[in-house]
């Protein structure tokens, strides 16, 4: 699918890997609606890439619809989603203080994998109305894994569950979706250099950046954004997860 003149949805896209894909969706000729957390930061990520600010919590399925009808009003039933929202809080099943707190674990899941079906399921329901492009295809759905889905690390356990499901639900839903020309992949980054991981002291993040085997660097949001390029423009991919982690086996810690 060429993206020109095609509206996308962007979750989590008012920082991080969600800002850089809709920076470069939009200098690809995309109608680009960020859909985040109301905010201040919201609003000046829309501002400064000439995006369309709709803000909502992924979690909450009044909030997101009303979302994805505002950027229906605006540009038109999406072709393209990519669900970047996400969080990634580290705590032990049972730490120094007891077993971890089950609202926590909760909350993750919440985000991470039923935020994730939330977008998923609303911008499916408008491509799936659309006429079809010359290739037959509808739109195309992209979701945001991570390599912790596959090897996660102690103090994970949420996190790599949260993102595990995402990558286990990539394949039916890629089946669901297919008679109608709408296609489902998923990303699995590995270290990437995002506000949560600048949160990190320098030498831990250079510490980091040295064990990815080659490029020895962390990743980018530019990175991940030249791969959805990358997946809208190759109709074969689909149902699949790619890992974007320059080779690299986490640890257990």
């Amino acid at each position: 699918m060429d993206v020109q003149g095609q509206a996308a949805l962007v979750t989590g896209g008012a920082s991080g890997l969600g800002y850089g894909t809709a920076k470069a969706l939009i200098a690809a000729g995309a109608k680009v609606a960020l859909i985040d957390l109301p905010g201040p930061k919201l609003d000046e990520a829309a501002a400064a890439l000439g995006a369309l600010a709709c803000p909502a919590d992924v979690t909450d399925a009044a909030g997101l619809e009303a979302a994805v009808a505002k950027a229906a009003d605006a540009h038109g039933v999406a072709r393209l989603l990519v669900a970047c929202a996400g969080i990634a809080p580290a705590a032990r099943a049972v730490g120094r203080e007891g077993p971890m707190a089950l609202d926590a674990f909760g909350k993750v899941i919440s985000v991470n994998l039923i935020g994730t079906f939330n977008a998923v399921r609303l911008a499916a329901a408008g491509m799936l109305s659309l006429d079809p492009l010359a290739d037959n295809e509808r739109g195309v759905i992209i979701t945001t894994a991570s390599v912790a889905a596959f090897e996660g690390q102690i103090g994970q356990a949420a996190y790599a569950a949260s993102k595990g499901g995402v990558a286990a639900m990539t394949l039916p839903l890629a089946r669901e979706f297919a008679p109608k020309g709408v296609r489902v992949m998923t990303i699995a980054p590995g270290i990437f250099g995002t506000p949560m991981l600048a949160a990190m002291p320098q030498a831990v993040q250079e510490s980091l950046a040295a064990s990815v085997p080659f490029p020895s660097r962390l990743g980018t949001p530019e990175d991940y954004a030249a791969l959805v390029l990358s997946i809208c423009r190759q109709t074969m991919l689909n149902g699949s997860t790619i890992r974007l982690d320059g080779a690299i086996r986490m640890n257990a810690k």
